[in-house]
């Protein structure tokens, strides 16, 4: 396997590299196309792809990278790798053509089917974030200087701070917050910021029941917030197995501090 501490090193660069191409997008006009309804890309989603695919295939040639603006071709057989890289090079695409700077790059690195490591930019923010799974959550400046984050101590559902999608919120989830007694129901773009917000304890609770992307929106989400002390899974409650064909994460996503992990997959199991 490779040292994990130098894969971070590298795909936080590639991230940051990947983050000015987006942003230097951004700040010009810019078309859009859809690869399906209700599904946008842009320029700056193909090219960031294109840089960061290019850098972690050069340092790190024999791992796979499943990116989601390359051809399936391109990572076929990354379900027998013993590790793989899942990359969304603009998280949050819908939020980026509506400008309203919720976006981010994500890249994870899975091994032996699992979340091993996530680095999340948000280039509006500024800000750049680690995780290694096992050993710790940062956030990293541009001198290399780590901060270390901590997910919430909020004990119970009742008043927890619970984010939900901007883009795919069923009309339920509502009630569900109204019903566990929560404090609020903050609505937010782009799963990679989401996990952010629960990762630096700002926000308890990442929602989703629904259908939720695919793996590279998971994979450095799960590593982040898993490293900085919470859980994440599906919204049965099943773990990511990151070596599966079907790359959708059909069965929701949920993130948390941990403490209130199974208390929120009880709920929504109640709530069907």
């Amino acid at each position: 396997m490779i040292d994990i501490s130098r894969a971070a090193q590298v795909a936080l660069e590639a991230a940051h590299r990947a983050s000015e191409v987006v942003m230097r997008v951004y700040q010009t006009p810019f078309s859009v196309d859809y690869k399906a309804k209700d599904d946008p890309v842009t320029r700056a989603d193909r090219e960031a792809n294109d840089l960061i695919c290019e850098r972690l295939a050069a340092e790190f040639p024999k791992i796979p990278i499943v990116a989601e603006e390359s051809l399936a071709a391109t990572y076929a057989g990354f379900e027998t790798a013993t590790e793989s890289w899942f990359v969304d090079p603009l998280d949050g695409t819908r939020e980026f053509v509506a400008r309203n700077g919720e976006f981010a790059v994500m890249i994870g690195l899975a091994r032996e089917g699992r979340a091993a490591l996530g680095v999340i930019v948000a280039p509006t923010w500024r800000r750049a974030f680690v995780g290694i799974v096992g050993d710790g959550a940062w956030e990293v400046a541009r001198n290399g200087e780590r901060n270390p984050v901590r997910v919430s101590s909020h004990p119970t559902l009742e008043g927890a701070s619970v984010l939900v999608s901007r883009s795919h919120t069923p009309p339920r989830i509502a009630a569900l917050v109204a019903t566990i007694r929560a404090r609020e129901a903050v609505v937010h773009g782009s799963a990679g910021l989401k996990a952010v917000l629960v990762a630096t304890g700002a926000r308890d609770i990442y929602l989703q029941p629904g259908p939720a992307g695919m793996r590279w929106d998971a994979c450095a989400s799960e590593a982040l917030v898993v490293a900085a002390g919470g859980a994440c899974t599906d919204a049965d409650g099943n773990a990511f197995d990151y070596r599966t064909v079907d790359l959708s994460n059909a069965h929701g996503l949920v993130a948390t501090n941990g403490l209130l992990h199974q208390p929120t997959i009880g709920a929504l199991r109640a709530a069907r």
